[in-house]
């Protein structure tokens, strides 16, 4: 059962790498949000006032999801007879009217959530696996997950490979959303990958990951519809470090990790691979963001984007058939504040956070080896009058800022104030999608066909305060 397809590898060879690639936000749900919509989780709404730049997800007690104000991409792809699948972890609402298939998409096999457990008591029940609209059962129960034994092989490959072969045999065109959540801790690799790689469980399911990367280009390749298909890879965020080597990644050279604002949190891999139109072997360091695959998706397909709202995404077309440069800023946000931008190689934080010391003090720690004095700060800290400056090209490690004395300090300075002050004198925030939270919603839509319902709290709202948990997995 093990036979290791070298899918990263491939598409790097035959496509194109970005070392200047960007989430919109350090965390998963908001940035899965902007990813869909082209927007900044702060103009699309997946984003928390409940507390000044606090980060905020989706668990099973929000309230919130989704906004049906927000235009998807599955929606405007169906202008041109679009099929639409996710697979794997939606994490944009949990409840009927916030699920894929309400926004949308015609197919998904996956859960609304993370697959944090085993729970299965009202208060917090094990997340449901559901197959279109139908609950199909749960994590740890008809969805065995065993971190130590490993699973049988997970159906989210085989889902994607079939549902690419039936597109192909109707001659559809397609949109294949693969979101599997293998490497979110608690990580989990099937038994045919346990122990098989020299950097533990989660190496194991890195290994499976790239593998099934793999069989979906040489799918791909043997359906012959290669040269008409459009394939990226990237992530939501970046490594989870505050979880340990042997549940978490790294994020080399680069500072911090998941939940910041710093090179590490928000700085990902990515590979665009469709041969025969971008040119193999090829890297392009424009500064790009997941918000990008919106805008490209739609001038792939033949689609304007919707005019009506502000889009954040770039059409990367051009940097895709003809590795152009495009001029752009990027925006690191977190929760409802920008913290930094970026403009060419030079990166101003506006503020400073790692996490708090009450947190840091419980062993919760967003950058462990690598606080820098002054800058991974464990209180929230202003630089608005005199941000830190630091060159990624010379620094990719946020740990010299350049001298406010300097001249080159004061150009670069100029130039990021008037690029800042216009972002924010055209910033229109959406609704806060994340703000409350009720114990109540936590029964999921279908659980009643399957006999899983248990009975859930009575309503008692409250605002979410979103504080950081750190996790003990075996």
């Amino acid at each position: 059962c093990f036979c290791l397809q070298m899918g990263w590898d491939l598409m790097a060879a035959q496509g194109m790498l970005f070392p200047n690639f960007y989430t919109a936000n350090p965390l998963c749900s908001p940035s899965r949000a902007a990813l869909l919509t082209g927007r900044l989780p702060v103009r699309n709404g997946f984003y928390t006032t409940n507390a000044h730049a606090r980060n905020a997800y989706t668990p099973q007690e929000i309230v919130g999801g989704i906004s049906p104000d927000e235009i998807l991409l599955p929606q405007l792809l169906k202008k041109k007879d679009y099929v639409s699948k996710i697979i794997g972890k939606w994490h944009l609402g949990h409840r009927t009217q916030y699920l894929p298939l309400k926004h949308g998409f015609d197919e998904w096999f996956g859960s609304p959530n993370c697959h944090f457990g085993p729970y299965n008591n009202s208060v917090c029940p094990n997340i449901p696996v559901y197959n279109n609209s139908e609950m199909k059962g749960r994590y740890y129960e008809e969805f065995e997950i065993n971190v130590k034994t490993g699973i049988q092989p997970h159906p989210n490959l085989f889902e994607g490979l079939d549902f690419i072969s039936q597109q192909a045999v109707a001659q559809r065109p397609f949109f294949l959303y693969w979101a599997p959540d293998a490497t979110h801790a608690p990580v989990y690799a099937s038994k045919c990958f346990l122990g098989k790689s020299q950097r533990g469980r989660y190496g194991d399911a890195m290994m499976e990951l790239d593998d099934s990367i793999g069989q979906i280009l040489a799918h791909l390749v043997s359906l012959g519809i290669h040269n008409n298909t459009l394939v990226f890879f990237t992530s939501d965020n970046g490594a989870a470090v505050m979880y340990g080597p042997l549940q978490s990644g790294s994020n080399g050279p680069f500072l911090c990790g998941k939940e910041t604002t710093f090179e590490g949190g928000m700085r990902e891999p990515a590979i665009a691979w469709w041969p025969g139109r971008i040119p193999a072997g090829t890297v392009s360091y424009q500064l790009g963001s997941g918000m990008d695959l919106f805008s490209t998706s739609l001038s792939v397909a033949g689609i304007h984007p919707p005019d009506d709202r502000v889009i954040d995404g770039l059409d990367l077309s051009p940097v895709l058939f003809n590795n152009s440069l495009l001029d752009r800023p990027i925006f690191y946000y977190r929760g409802n504040q920008m913290m930094a931008v970026r403009i060419g190689q030079y990166k101003a934080h506006y503020w400073t956070w790692s996490n708090s010391w009450e947190e840091f003090n419980k062993g919760i720690n967003f950058c462990p080896g690598q606080e820098v004095p002054g800058v991974t700060t464990h209180t929230q800290e202003e630089h608005t009058m005199q941000p830190l400056i630091f060159h990624l090209g010379q620094d990719p490690g946020e740990r010299y800022p350049i001298s406010v004395e300097s001249k080159e300090y004061r150009d670069v300075l100029r130039q990021v104030t008037a690029v800042v002050e216009q972002h924010q004198t055209d910033l229109i925030p959406g609704m806060p999608q994340l703000n409350m939270c009720d114990l109540a919603v936590m029964s999921p839509p279908g659980c009643e066909q399957l006999g899983k319902c248990l009975k859930p709290p009575e309503p008692n709202p409250w605002k979410c305060d979103w504080p950081h948990y750190l996790v003990s997995y075996p």
